[in-house]
């Protein structure tokens, strides 16, 4: 519904600091203006409303061609975001580790190279070639263009190595033998409250869109004294610009290594089921194994009326993989985390396997997953003695 979009915008705007939100309104659009987006009277009736409120920001949900963007600043006087942009803006401001801060530089100059347009008013000039061949030299655009994408090949360099040592810390976890559960869902859906909730810890927990942008880890002990790490991951949102899902893809492959996911909902939200669907979504655009189990995470239980909230409990007891919880108070939180441990707990067994020399896409999962005990050479290949559960053998089998 229009209203529930117009209410995350606002959240989204909140979500900057030392902004003071003036207003916000739904605008219909009988037809999209290509030069203007909106109407003549539209865009005179707002321009008056801007001037006699003092606004020097307007933000638009949805998407605004650099023409428009360009078109309507001028126009009003004033700098306008769409909602890319204003992800942006909050991305840039909460990006705390080195990952995170190259992650956002990427997806804004990806954005920025297509809006060239609206931030120079000296693009048609050239600059003059070097006299070999007496060309007319190269446009401005031309050359912000190649400086961008200079400045691009130089953040991916440098991603790459961050990305290598997160791969090394990724392989030394995996030698010890601790099974990863990834908390995953919509923004501002309560995963780090119910991240500090499980883990004591003390991560930023706001109610605020994008409270949490760094993937955060911390050891868990379960109630039968089996230690599992729990992680905490970036939310996710519905229309999420496609810079920002390439860029953050590394951030969110803490997801593809878990044992187990748990998807936390906004139960209370208006829209809970479409918040839903779009974490659904995201998580199979990033190729999240179908055989990873998941559950489902029905938080903010203490914000529902008591019929509802009952319901949804009779529910939970009924389904398996649902369980209704408030990270806020700690209710439904014990029977979480025996069915946590009675997931995890899976029954190991060992075996040898012998695998030829060509074998090497085989031998490297299993080293991947640290389920290999003991490696010795054979004349033919490699003998591993491995204990793995169940759903690793099958997933072995099906390489």
């Amino acid at each position: 519904m229009p209203e529930h979009a117009l209410a995350e915008a606002v959240s989204l705007a909140a979500a900057l600091p030392n902004l003071e939100i003036a207003g916000s309104e739904i605008v219909r659009l009988p037809k999209v203006q290509p030069g203007m987006l909106f109407g003549s009277g539209k865009i005179a009736e707002l321009k008056a409303r801007f001037a006699a409120a003092d606004v020097e920001l307007v933000l638009v949900d949805g998407p605004v061609s650099p023409v428009q963007q360009r078109n309507l600043e001028k126009e009003w006087g004033v700098k306008l975001l769409d909602r890319t942009g204003l992800i942006l803006e909050i991305f840039a401001d909460r990006a705390r580790t080195r990952e995170g801060v190259l992650q956002v530089e990427l997806a804004a100059l990806s954005y920025q190279r297509t809006r060239l347009v609206r931030a120079w008013t000296h693009l048609e000039r050239q600059r003059g070639g070097l006299g070999f061949v007496g060309g007319p030299g190269e446009t401005q655009i031309e050359a912000d263009r190649r400086a961008i994408d200079e400045e691009v090949v130089k953040i991916r360099r440098q991603l790459a190595k961050v990305v290598k040592t997160r791969e090394l810390h990724r392989a030394a976890r995996r030698k010890v033998p601790f099974p990863i559960v990834a908390l995953v869902g919509y923004t501002n859906a309560g995963k780090s409250t119910l991240f500090n909730r499980m883990t004591g810890a003390e991560v930023l927990a706001k109610d605020m869109l994008f409270a949490t942008l760094d993937p955060t880890m911390r050891g868990v002990e379960l109630p039968s004294g089996k230690k599992v790490i729990l992680s905490d991951t970036v939310g996710f949102i519905s229309d999420l610009p496609t810079q920002l899902v390439a860029a953050f893809r590394a951030t969110l492959e803490e997801v593809l290594e878990a044992d187990l996911i748990l998807h936390v909902r906004d139960i209370a939200h208006p829209e809970t089921e479409e918040q839903a669907a779009d974490v659904s979504d995201i998580l199979e655009s990033l190729g999240v194994d179908e055989d990873v189990p998941m559950f489902e995470v029905w938080n903010k239980i203490d914000l529902l009326a008591p019929p509802l909230r009952e319901a949804l409990e009779v529910q939970d007891a009924r389904t398996p993989g649902i369980h209704a919880v408030s990270a806020l108070t700690g209710e439904g939180l014990p029977a979480l985390l025996e069915a946590i441990n009675g997931t995890l707990d899976e029954p190991r067994e060992e075996t040898n396997i012998d695998l030829p020399f060509q074998a090497g896409k085989e031998r490297a999962w299993l080293h991947r997953e640290g389920v290999v005990q003991k490696e010795t050479e054979t004349s033919d290949g490699f003998r591993l003695l491995v204990r793995w559960s169940a759903r690793q053998k099958a997933a072995f089998e099906s390489l």
